[in-house]
C-alpha cells in the first residue's frame, strides 16, 4: 500500500491508473477506522481494479471546535487496517495541503440541507460537500462509497455530483452496527462505559417505530419516540423525525413505501446518529 500526503502524487496515481484502463473505487474518511469503514473498503476492493482511501479530519464541515479538537486521531492503527483491507493508496494530507488558502464553497442543496443535520448544524453541508468535490478533483474516482448511517450526507454528495457534473457513481452501503445493535461511528471510542452500555437504545427504538408504521400517523410515532427519550439517565434525544428518503421531508400523515426514522441523539456532549426505513 502506498501512502501519500500530497495532491500531486495522488493526482499521478489517479491519471496513470485510469491511462491504463483501470478503475478506481474511493472511500472518503476522517480516519479513527472501524469495521463499518472497512466494510466500505472491501465493496470497492471487489468492484474496482484499485483502491483509494483518504485521510483527513475536515474542519471545515465542524460547527463545533471542541468536537474537532476531541475527534480520535488514530493513523498507524489506520493505515495497518487499511493494508489488511486491501487498500492501495491511503491519502493522508494535512489542512494546508488541502487547503491552501483556507478555500470553502458555498452550495444551495435546496431543502436537502435545510432539515435535520442542516438545521442543527449550520454549515456543515457546504464543508462537507467543498471538501467531497476537492477530493473527487484529486483522486478521480470512478466509484465512492458512503454508508447509510450518514443518510442525509449521502443525500446532499449525489446532489453534488448531479449539480457539478462530476463523472463518480455514488455508492450508498447499509449501515454497519455492532452484535448490540449500535450503529458503527468513530465517535463511539469516547462513549464512557455507562454511555456505551446505554447507545443500543437508539436502534431498539428505532426498531420499535417501525413496528408502528403500518398502523400509526408520522406524527404519532414521534411522540412515541420523544416520550421514549424524555427521561432516559444517559441519552438525550436531540431530533426524530420522519421523511421521505428521497426529498428529507417531513411526512405529516400515513408512512409510506420510502420513509425513514431519523434520529439525532447526545450521550453526554457525544452525538449519535442513526435511521432506519420504516416500510
Amino acid at each position: 500500500m502506498t501512502v501519500t500526503e500530497t495532491i500531486s502524487e495522488t493526482s499521478a496515481f489517479a491519471r496513470e491508473a485510469r491511462q491504463n484502463g483501470r478503475t478506481i473505487g474511493f472511500v472518503p474518511t476522517m480516519g479513527a477506522l472501524h469495521e463499518g469503514h472497512l466494510t466500505l473498503v472491501r465493496r470497492a476492493r471487489k468492484e474496482n481494479d484499485l483502491v483509494v482511501v483518504s485521510i483527513f479530519v475536515n474542519p471545515i464541515q465542524f460547527n463545533n471546535p471542541d468536537d474537532l479538537k476531541k475527534y480520535p486521531r488514530t493513523l498507524e492503527k489506520d493505515l495497518e487496517m487499511l493494508k489488511g483491507a486491501g487498500c492501495d493508496l491511503a491519502f493522508c494530507p494535512s489542512v494546508e495541503e488541502m487547503y491552501p488558502d483556507n478555500h470553502r464553497k458555498s452550495y444551495d442543496f435546496g431543502d436537502l440541507a435545510r432539515v435535520m443535520e442542516g438545521e442543527f448544524r449550520p454549515g456543515h453541508f457546504d464543508g462537507v460537500a467543498t471538501v467531497v468535490q476537492r477530493l473527487f478533483e484529486i483522486t478521480h474516482p470512478h466509484r465512492a462509497y458512503f454508508g447509510e448511517k450518514d443518510y442525509q450526507q449521502l443525500q446532499i454528495i449525489r446532489a453534488l455530483v448531479r449539480n457539478e457534473h462530476i463523472d463518480t457513481e455514488i455508492v450508498p452501503c447499509p449501515i454497519s452496527r455492532e452484535d448490540d445493535g449500535l450503529a458503527r461511528s468513530s465517535r463511539n471510542e469516547r462513549l464512557t462505559p455507562a454511555m456505551r452500555k446505554a447507545a443500543p437504545y437508539i436502534h431498539m427504538v428505532l426498531e420499535e417505530a417501525r413496528s408502528l408504521a403500518a398502523n400509526h400517523t408520522a406524527p404519532q410515532i414521534v411522540n412515541f419516540v420523544k416520550a421514549k427519550f424524555s427521561d432516559h439517565p444517559h441519552l438525550k434525544l436531540e431530533y426524530f423525525t420522519i421523511a421521505g428518503g428521497n426529498t428529507l421531508q417531513a411526512v405529516e400523515g400515513r408512512i409510506s413505501p420510502g420513509d425513514y426514522g431519523f434520529i439525532a441523539v447526545f450521550a453526554g456532549e457525544i452525538r449519535l446518529i442513526d435511521n432506519i426505513r420504516l416500510i
